[in-house]
């Protein structure tokens, strides 16, 4: 079994390799499909993905904010409050920059913005165009406001 280039690998051992090499790859394709579609599922809200919430569900400070932002301030963190709203988690529906303004929900006991806020998009004065989604987890997770 020898060459002039070297030793010849015998076949069963080629075959094996093979095999090896395709179950890798089919594994791989596997993998990037399971994640793929857990990753869409989870950023894909206009298929449904996001779950609703009353106004009066919210927290009472939350509640606040949405009066707030709807007479259009003032607000306790007037240099962040209003600010465009990049969505870079990719949880809201996509739309163009600019479109989501967010909005500090004061949490009792915390002196800092803390992890709640209120995101609108589209007109957010009166109830004309907006659409309002509360998140309780700084962007981690978000419930849109049902009025």
């Amino acid at each position: 079994m020898y060459t002039s280039i070297g030793v010849a690998k015998p076949v069963i051992e080629i075959r094996a390799e093979r095999r090896l090499a395709v179950c890798s790859i089919g594994l791989s394709l596997l993998l990037v499909g399971v994640l793929s579609s857990a990753t869409s599922a989870a950023v894909s809200p206009d298929k449904g993905a996001l779950a609703f919430i009353r106004v009066a569900e919210l927290p009472t400070q939350a509640q606040d904010t949405l009066r707030l932002i709807r007479k259009g301030g003032s607000f306790p963190f007037a240099h962040k409050d209003g600010s465009v709203f990049g969505n870079v988690e990719r949880i809201l529906p996509k739309q163009p920059r600019g479109y989501y303004k967010e909005y500090t929900v004061l949490t009792p006991g915390i002196k800092s913005r803390g992890a709640r806020r209120i995101v609108c998009g589209g007109s957010v004065t009166g109830a004309v165009n907006s659409i309002c989604y509360y998140t309780s987890d700084h962007y981690a997770s978000f419930k849109r406001v049902q009025e």
